[in-house]
This record gives C-alpha cells, structure tokens and sequence, in this order.
C-alpha cells in the first residue's frame, strides 16, 4: 500500500510539474505555439500524392508506432514504443495489407529505433541499446540483451540506432535541453562503437541538437542525418536540416545554429567559423524525424535514390507546420532542387486540425513506402500504379 501510495504521488507531482512547464511555455511564448499536433485523437487521413501513386492503409491499431525496417524475412517491424514492443507485420499474400500484428519483442521500454545487422535486431530504448535474435525463426525473438544502459534520459529521449559499412554502430543522442552547454559529450551528438558489443565508445560527432534519422547512403557509405533545430527564435528561425555526418566534426550547437546562424543565447563573435553547413535547409520547426533513400524498382525512375524524410509537425510556431512527407531529389550526394511534398494531408491546412504525425519511413521488398504515424497508431502504405 505504501508503494502505491507513493507511486500515485510521483505521477501527481509528475503531472503538476508538466502542467506547470507547458503553462509556463503558453503564457510566456504562446505567439510562438500552437498545440494542434497534440489535439484530439488520431485517425485516417485521405493522403494527397503525386499522379499515379497510390495510398493504402497497411495497419492499425498500433500505439505510438516509430521507425520501421524490413527484415530479413520480408516483412515489416516496428517499434511499437506505446505497447512497449517490436511488431512484425507480415503480408504473405502480398495485397499491401500486413495479415496481422505479431509481437516479435515485448517488454521493452518505449522503444524508437530498429536496425537488423548480422543475424540481430537492436533497438534503441531511452537508456541505450537492447539486442534482440531470433534463434529458430520462428518469429519471436528468443534472446535479448542489454549492450547499453547508461544513457541519460532527460529532454530528448529517442535513441537511433544504425550500422556503418565498416561494421560500426551510432547512436545518436539528442540534446538535455533546448539550448545550453552539455555535461555529458555524448548529448547533442552521435557516440560511435567499434564492434556492436559495445566497446570502444567514442564520440562520432557533436553539435546535433536532435539528430533523431540517421540513414546509410547505400552508394557512397555516407551518414546522413535529419537535425531538429532549437525553438524559440519565431516561426521561421532556425531551418531545420539534413547533414551528411563526417566523423570527428562538430556542427556547431548550441553556439551557432545551421554553420551560419550565432545563437542569440549561447552564442558569441566567431561562433560559426569553421562549423560545416547542412546538405539543405527546410521550414524550420517541421521537426523531421525518419529519412529513407529509395532504394526500390517500383517507383518512377526519377524517384530512384532520392530522399524522402518525415516532418513529425510543429509545436513552437504560431501558425501550424509540417506532418507530412517530404522528397529531397538527389543526384548522387548532391540536392537538385529544394524538398517538396510527397504525401500530405495530415494537417488541414484549413481548420488547422492534425489527424496524424508522421514518424518512420522504410522502403518494402515490394518498393512501396511504408510510413508510421504515431498519433493514430497507422501504417500507411504508398505504392505507384501507372495509369
């Protein structure tokens, strides 16, 4: 009875105290807010795409679903963080609708990221890294264990996980803050390790706010990542971004935003000499989450190895932005042209409600695009038809 007594007064402090944040945040900067992303309830959107793509729900009923990759088998997996676990949700008739939600992990704590390297799931949880095997295939994972658990796990909580072409695993770490000056190197960066047992942890890269996407470029190697700015500087500053991370590099915050932007708090005269600017720059306050390169044969051959990002959707900004999906055209390494929508309509740009937030991108043995939305709990699917 005690215990619950005092569990019940943690949740109510708990409570009180983010009560108080978010008011303290509406009072003091609600010309620079809107809460339309945290509104109501989730649901299906009728999604807007370029002629001859198609849009289908693929599943339903998840709850908070994040990253997704295709597995060695196929099938689709998911970070399902709200009901703690990894889904596998397999299409064995291949109709563009999983056959089911198969529970591949359970237990986990909020689980964000997954990547499958050398016969192992590893998912990225708030304090680390827990890798998952499925011994005798059958669906389930068999073994699991902790590699990591020392992360800290105020502010950004979100862990990412990826491998790099010589083997190593990143994971990224975002910032404690909106802005400040770290205690822990591994915040506002990505920590590197030389074998994916952990050993060797060093320092990627640092100044990365929120680089919540990482993705291999699958012809040059490269590590690219999407950058979720610092908030409070108006609607418009700072752009969010996309870098290609070199190893050893510092990008700049909190003293300098973007390579050219001195912080207005943290920053001072020289803060941006030197600081390597991003691949591109977007609306800020889209919040870009998942990046995936179109690695498929299905799309129109102008789509093939193009970036496609999902902008999670604002909160720090007067007038509502992002929750949608948009396109980087690449030639190579380098952009062509600026971002541009790919699947809309999550945000009626009228009534200003959000129907869903979208998280996670993957591309499916079949070359469809499969989106997460962790606001209504979906799975979208976009293939092309040509009419």
């Amino acid at each position: 009875m005690i215990n619950r007594k005092l569990i019940a007064g943690g949740c109510a402090l708990l409570l009180v105290l983010l009560f108080g944040a978010v008011a303290f945040a509406w009072f003091t900067f609600r010309d620079q807010v809107n809460l339309a992303g945290m509104q109501g309830s989730g649901q299906a959107t009728n999604l807007t795409v370029p002629a001859g793509f198609v849009v289908n729900i693929f599943a339903e009923g998840l709850d908070g679903p994040r990253f997704l990759q295709v597995g060695p088998d196929g099938a689709i997996y998911v970070a399902d963080r709200g009901n703690g676990r990894i889904a596998r949700l397999p299409d064995t008739n291949e109709d563009g609708i999983a056959d089911s939600i198969e529970t591949f992990a359970g237990d986990l704590n909020a689980p964000h990221s997954l990547v499958f390297h050398e016969g192992a799931w590893y998912v990225g949880v708030p304090t680390g890294i827990v890798r998952l095997v499925d011994e005798d295939g059958d669906g389930t994972a068999d073994s699991r264990t902790t590699l990591i658990d020392n992360y800290p796990t105020s502010g950004h909580s979100t862990r990412t996980v990826e491998f790099l072409p010589d083997g190593r695993m990143v994971v990224s770490v975002g910032s404690s803050c909106n802005v400040c000056q770290e205690d822990d190197p591994r915040r506002a960066g990505i920590a590197v390790y030389n074998r994916p047992e952990t050993t060797g942890e060093e320092i990627f890269a640092q100044g990365l706010r929120n680089a919540v996407g990482l993705a291999v470029h699958p012809e040059t190697g490269e590590l690219w990542a999407t950058n979720n700015g610092r908030d409070l500087m108006g609607d418009d500053l700072p752009p969010e971004t996309v870098y290609i991370v070199d190893e050893g590099e510092h990008y700049g915050w909190p003293f300098c935003q973007n390579g050219h932007i001195v912080d207005p708090d943290e920053g001072f005269t020289g803060a941006c000499e030197g600081v390597p600017l991003p691949l591109t720059e977007m609306q800020a306050h889209s919040a870009p989450l998942g990046l995936v390169f179109y690695t498929g044969q299905t799309f129109p051959q102008a789509y093939h190895h193009d970036l496609f990002i999902a902008f999670h959707g604002s909160w720090n900004r007067s007038t509502p932005t992002g929750y949608k999906v948009v396109r980087l055209p690449l030639e190579g390494s380098t952009p062509t042209g600026p971002v541009e929508d790919f699947a809309t309509g999550w945000l009626d740009e009228e009534t200003l409600a959000v129907d869903g937030r979208p998280v996670g991108l993957a591309v499916g043995a079949d070359g469809a695009l499969y989106i997460s939305d962790d606001k209504g709990g979906f799975i979208y699917r976009i293939s092309y038809r040509d009419a």
